[in-house]
């Protein structure tokens, strides 16, 4: 039996960060369009279960067209039972809006709430496999564990969306404390609510994993992002697990080292040769980020060099993170307005060494009559 686990769908999701207004209404279809394709996924391998597992949208208020797709996808395959936990950001948006639940829509509540979802039958064992889930809140994150009752007879698959507290925490969601799932039955413990693909031992009989949102929204969410499968053999009871990636668009956040550049050109000759050598597509969102060190009097434009490649890439965008250095030894002897100034910073003892190189080169520019950027 193969059960498909996802979360952070985020459907309708403004995507208006990175993106002008046109590429993001398209970036949300293709969300909506990267569901359905994940629904066609498992029709066409014989999946009968998907896990949803907290923020299959985005907000409250979502478009009607979305509500009403993500419908007819559930009930336009009836092969499939869903089991949808609501996340954080869900606020019952989505079931706010059925007139009935559909025949093959699970939901949960606040209480922990199972299904039968199979059997693994040897010939002289049957057990069931079991899917429990509890919507968290600030009411009742402090009591579930107490009240977690599961059958260590069973297969036992619990679904839960929040932050385990090892990782940062974001959006103010619940914290889920492995140590108080531990040692309680648990076969596979599927979990929302962070954006990237994680799995490890839960304790000797099972495991939890994340499968992070299925496509990246941001450059806060870079690397490969998809959904996992639960492999289960229904005769021996033993399961494995696997990964597959399925986004549309990758994302790629870099580092370029232009230390010793010493203009926009010979900057923009190091991003050409990196992005050439890189081998991201023209599907592709990109992110730069400039480190390493650069003369406080070195010229440089970003707005200019992202214009220089934003058409290469579906979204581009340049991270200035480089540091300033100045060459104090050459103004030393310096008698002009720009010695004196530069002087006078570097002899300052409560401004930092950055600092005093930043404020240089604001002053540089100022005494060029240039923008100050």
């Amino acid at each position: 039996m193969k059960i498909l686990h996802c979360a952070d769908i985020h459907l309708d999701s403004a995507m208006t960060a990175n993106l002008d207004k046109d590429k993001a209404r398209e970036r949300r279809s293709e969300l909506l369009a990267s569901f359905k394709d994940m629904v066609g996924y498992a029709v066409k391998e014989c999946i009968g279960v998907i896990i949803i597992a907290g923020d299959l949208f985005d907000t409250r208020n979502i478009s009607v067209g979305a509500k009403k797709e993500v419908y007819n996808i559930i009930i336009n395959n009836p092969s499939i039972t869903f089991y949808y936990l609501q996340g954080n950001h869900d606020n019952g948006s989505f079931v706010s809006y059925l007139d009935e639940i559909p025949a093959n829509l699970r939901m949960f509540g606040k209480e922990w709430t199972s299904y039968n979802a199979g059997i693994i039958n040897n010939g002289s064992i049957t057990k069931d496999i079991v899917i429990t889930g509890v919507e968290l809140d600030s009411d009742n994150v402090g009591k579930i564990y107490g009240s977690l009752s599961l059958n260590a007879g069973n297969y036992n698959i619990v679904v839960l969306h929040g932050q385990e507290a090892s990782h940062v925490s974001k959006n103010n969601a619940q914290i889920i404390s492995l140590k108080d799932l531990r040692n309680r039955g648990i076969d596979y413990l599927a979990l929302g609510h962070v954006h990237e693909y994680s799995s490890d031992r839960l304790d000797a009989r099972g495991v939890y994993c994340y499968p992070g949102c299925l496509e990246g929204r941001g450059f806060d969410e870079a690397g490969e992002h998809g959904f996992v499968v639960l492999d289960i053999d229904e005769t021996s009871g033993s399961s494995d697990t696997y990964f597959v990636p399925f986004a549309r668009r990758n994302i790629y956040v870099a580092q370029v080292d232009v230390t010793g550049c010493e203009s926009t050109f010979e900057i923009e000759q190091k991003l050409s040769s990196f992005l050439n050598n890189a081998g991201f597509t023209k599907d592709s969102l990109v992110k730069l980020e400039l480190i390493g060190e650069l003369d406080v009097e070195c010229e440089k434009d970003t707005d200019y060099l992202c214009k220089q490649f934003e058409n290469r890439f579906y979204a581009f965008k340049i991270k200035d993170c480089t540091a300033y250095r100045v060459d104090y030894m050459s103004y030393e002897h310096d008698v002009s307005l720009k010695g004196e100034f530069i002087r006078n910073v570097m002899g300052r003892d409560d401004i930092n060494e950055q600092d005093k190189a930043v404020i240089i080169r604001y002053g540089l520019q100022a005494l060029q009559g240039e923008e100050i950027v």
